[in-house]
């Protein structure tokens, strides 16, 4: 079964954009970094538009070059999503935070106090850390992938008993009795390897009990463990048979983990950069490249088209040898897009600006290519919803906002408002609170 209704959520991240370069473009404030009030207007925009959710991606260590750009990610996902809290009504708050590191005692309390003070919209994009310079920063080495799964499966069992320690029976504060009923907030008492914890938390149920899950798509460990707890994976397919096979995946996997597969929502990534015809939306994505040093992506294109020569003519059409040359990279499925488009006479500064070397699919073009990009994908079954990204949050959320949101309502495949006030609400989640009875733990307390 599918929903009517796509799930519609934006991915921000250092207040930029996705590009390298956004942040040298003169209407953006190079300060912007640092700046909740940015990143506060970037989610009013995507909660203006119905979408379901904002999604804060992490990394535990430094990436990029300051020299030439701003650190991709955010500074901390779940204080930035605590300001969000306060500033936004219905949009759902979706942060990142790893099982590696911090004990799950901490992570339960932060992660349901936000649900708590969002009134039931947060989600948590439980993940294990896998870069050694992420182990680094604490002091640790990089451990085998089965430990760090090991771990992960002890922190999502004691989160959750943690996260339902304070049982709804314990009731609300009554002035003429109690304050809540004690017998119904109890310790949870659990031991593993690698964590434990003994509890309660004292964070009472939020409006949706707990916060949403969410993991990404993966296998082995990784695929196990997100058909035992996530509620939502998100996954990186090129294309919608690689989506298809993706969710399919997924939906076994919960089946095999004992739970309906209608409990689990995929999501898969995409791309936008938006204008009122193709050429504008590649000049504003030319105007980016523009900014930066494109003899590196210039050289891999000849690479992906085939060629034994580097393409030193950027704005020209491929010769007619070149055409006679050219042959898709065995290696990359993107390259088949790039050669479709030299042969369709574009140059290689455009082949470049219609995002061929982006990691998720990306449509640069019309707010109408973006919306059958979209429809596409999910009339055929290949995800039950998709999270946006783009190359400048300043004004790429306003246009998919204004711009392809509308034409998605017309097709009748996106939401006209929020029919729920939580984020459980807001995808279709059943309810849940506390450990899942299908996940067992021992009479001892010792986590299996």
């Amino acid at each position: 079964m599918k929903n009517k209704h796509m799930i519609l959520g934006v991915g921000l991240g250092n207040n930029f954009g996705n590009h390298p370069a956004t942040w040298r473009m003169p209407h953006v404030d190079p300060g912007s970094y640092t700046n909740i009030d940015v990143t506060v207007e970037q989610a009013k925009a995507a909660e203006r538009g119905g979408l379901h959710f904002v999604f804060v991606a992490d990394r535990l260590f430094m990436i990029g070059d300051l020299a030439t750009s701003p650190p991709l990610m955010n500074m901390d996902p779940i204080i930035t999503l605590s300001a969000l809290a306060q500033a936004t009504e219905r949009i759902g708050l979706i942060g990142t935070a790893s099982t590696s590191f911090t004990e799950p005692y901490l992570l339960a309390r932060q992660l349901k106090a936000l649900d708590v003070i969002s009134h039931g919209r947060a989600g948590w994009n439980a993940v294990p850390s896998y870069e050694p310079d992420a182990f680094a920063n604490f002091g640790k080495v990089l451990p085998p992938r089965e430990n760090k799964y090991e771990r992960l499966h002890e922190v999502m069992q004691v989160v959750h008993a943690l996260w339902g320690s304070w049982g709804y029976e314990a009731g609300q504060p009554d002035q003429a009795g109690m304050f809540a009923d004690p017998s119904y907030i109890r310790p949870v008492n659990l031991q593993g390897r690698h964590v434990g914890a003994r509890g309660p938390l004292p964070v009472p149920p939020s409006e949706q009990g707990q916060p949403v899950i969410i993991m990404p798509a993966s296998s082995g460990y990784g695929l196990q463990a997100a058909g035992m707890y996530a509620n939502v994976v998100i996954g990186m397919p090129f294309s919608i048979e690689e989506s298809r096979v993706q969710r399919h995946t997924v939906r076994q996997a919960a089946a095999q983990a004992g739970r309906d597969p209608e409990e689990i929502k995929f999501i898969a990534f995409a791309g936008f950069t938006i204008g009122d015809t193709e050429r504008q939306a590649l000049n504003a994505r030319r105007a980016l490249d523009d900014r930066i040093d494109i003899r590196g992506p210039m050289s891999r294109l000849s690479a992906y088209l085939g060629l034994q020569q580097e393409l030193t003519l950027p704005d020209e059409p491929l010769t007619t040898a070149q055409l006679a040359s050219v042959r898709e990279h065995p290696q990359d499925d993107r390259s088949a897009r790039a050669v479709e488009l030299a042969k369709a006479g574009w140059s290689p500064r455009d082949i470049l600006a219609h995002a061929v070397f982006d990691p998720i699919p990306s449509v640069v073009g019309t707010a109408e290519q973006a919306a059958d990009h979209l429809q596409e994908w999910f009339e055929a079954g290949a995800a039950d919803g998709f999270l946006v990204n783009f190359d400048d949050f300043h004004t790429g959320i306003d246009d998919f906002v204004d711009r392809v949101v509308p034409i998605l309502r017309e097709r009748g495949i996106f939401n006209d408002g929020y029919e729920g006030k939580t984020l459980r609400d807001h995808l279709g989640l059943p309810p849940q609170y506390g450990l899942d009875p299908r996940i067992a733990t021992g009479s001892t307390g010792e986590i299996r």
